[in-house]
């Protein structure tokens, strides 16, 4: 059985509320992309996104940079 992401809940075509919250001086280039693909452009900048399998993946990634909502939280 799959595991399921500690981070968030699962919600199936929600919003997800991302937050740099980590800068990303000293780190590798393929997570400096991530965050740019995923909208991030500044530490401490907040993006609303799509919840999708695609999504979770880049969040992985890059998980000790950012923190992750639902968006309908602050």
């Amino acid at each position: 059985m799959p595991k399921k992401d500690a981070q968030t809940p699962r919600r199936p075509g929600g919003k997800l509320r991302v937050k740099q919250s980590r800068s990303v001086s000293g780190r590798p280039e393929l997570h400096r992309r991530t965050l740019l693909a995923l909208g991030l452009r500044y530490h401490q900048q907040v993006v609303e996104i799509n919840d999708s399998p695609a999504i979770r993946g880049m969040l992985h990634q890059v998980r000790h940079l950012v923190t992750v909502t639902p968006a309908g939280e602050k």
